[in-house]
Formats: structure tokens, sequence, C-alpha cells
């Protein structure tokens, strides 16, 4: 660009010394030259004087995803508390089966359903009704005379269970609704017969001496002991099934 410019200078300087003419030729001098001057294609022509170049194009970030909730752990189960049943306390049970002194005998076993729920002081249920209860008979006798009107029974409670777990249970049960049941008179029945009859007929021959006496001896005699046997008949002691055992804790029970 500076030799450009050196040349034009001098031109302008040839046109000035020579006159009208000089300037004529110089200008056309000039001209061709201007037209034999290299053009810069490459360079960008800008009309507006610091101009700010377009920024580029931000591409667009996707919004970040939330952060996934922690799960909640777990509840933790909470621990059953102990539950009591104060000595004395009551459980209304009713018997699966029938107990006879004509079939059970000592060291045998029963067991009853509890009737309601068996609560604690504080109302929560310990022994929920449907819950079972062992029993065992520790003595059963039938009643041997007509004076003995209730037989011998005993039933002491060993266990209960309670949704499938087994709970030692100690303490007494009274069978409510026990009963006395006749038993057909039997070869005992008829020997006590038979031995008042003899016992009348030789107490006939000692007092009248004769047969008659004897004869009448044996009637009363047999009377008598028909009288006996019907005092002393057997009568079985009977808790029908379903009836209604009552059973007291001798101590606490806990569960």
């Amino acid at each position: 660009m500076a030799a450009n410019r050196l040349a034009i200078l001098t031109l302008a300087l040839r046109a000035g010394c020579g006159g009208d003419r000089g300037a004529s030729m110089a200008a056309d001098s000039l001209s061709r030259y201007l037209q034999r001057l290299p053009v810069d294609s490459s360079a960008t022509l800008s009309d507006q004087a610091g101009a700010t170049p377009m920024p580029e194009a931000v591409a667009s970030k996707p919004a970040p995803k939330p952060a996934p909730k922690p799960k909640p752990k777990p509840a933790a189960k909470a621990v059953p508390a102990t539950r009591t049943l104060a000595a004395g306390s009551t459980l209304s049970t009713s018997m699966d089966r029938e107990i006879s002194s004509r079939t059970d005998k000592p060291g045998g076993t029963v067991t009853g359903t509890v009737a309601s729920d068996v609560k604690d002081a504080a109302g929560h249920v310990v022994i929920p009704a449907g819950s079972k209860v062992t029993l065992s008979i520790t003595q059963i006798h039938e009643s041997e005379n007509k004076g003995d009107k209730t037989g011998k029974l005993t039933l002491t409670p060993t266990a209960v269970e309670i949704q499938g777990q087994s709970y030692a249970l100690a303490g007494s049960a009274e069978a409510l609704d026990r009963t006395l049941r006749d038993r057909k008179t039997n070869a005992g029945d008829v020997a006590k017969v038979g031995v008042g009859t003899a016992a009348g007929a030789i107490v006939g021959r000692v007092i009248g001496g004769n047969t008659k006496g004897a004869v009448i001896g044996g009637i009363i005699g047999g009377a008598v002991g028909t009288q006996r046997a019907i005092e002393t008949k057997d009568r079985d002691v009977v808790v029908p099934a379903s009836s209604r055992v009552e059973i007291t804790l001798s101590g606490p029970f806990t569960r």
C-alpha cells in the first residue's frame, strides 16, 4: 500500500510541473494505474463501525430431573406389651365333651372353650374368646349312696392355647352344671338285695322257730334289702357337653 501511495504522489507532482497538458497526461496515467491496482476480493466491506458479531446460538440444556425421593423406612414392628391377669381372675368355659364317672378315670384330660374375652385391669384382652383350656381329671367317682348328692369330681386346669401358642395355667375349676345319673341295676345291687332277704329269713327262724316265721322274716328281710339296694344304688357324676365350667386362677397369668 505504501508503494501505491508513492506512485500516485509522483504522478501528481509531474502533472503540477507540466501545466494543463501534463495534468491531463498525469490524470490518464493515474487512471490506468488505478485500473491495474490489485483488488483484495477477500476483504469484507462494512459500512458499520465496530459491528458486534452475532453470538453463536446456545444449545438449550434439558431441565435437570428432580432427585428421587428417598423411600420411607418401614416402621418398626411394635413389640406387644406384656399383659397379666391377677390371681383370682375367672375364666368362663364350656366343655367340649361329656365327662362321666362311668367312662372317665383319674388322670384323663378334657378340653373346654373360653366363652368370652378375659381382660386385664386396663381393659386389654389377655385371653380371647375361643381359646382352648386343657383340664386334668384329678379325681372322679360315682355317688355310692342316696345321701351323696354330688359324687366326686375334681378338675384342674393345666394350660391354655391362645392363637396357636400354649401357656401354662394354674388354678381350680368348678363344674356348674354337673348332675347325677342313675345306673341300671347291676350284679352288685342284686347281691345287696339277696343279702337282705337271707338275713330276714334267718331272723324269722330264730324268732318264730317255724317255716311261717321264716317266710315272714324272708319277706321283711327282702323288703329291707330292696330298700337298701335303692339307697346304695350307684349314680354316676356327669358333666354334660357344652355345660359351664368356671376356672379361677390361683396365681398371676402373663402372656
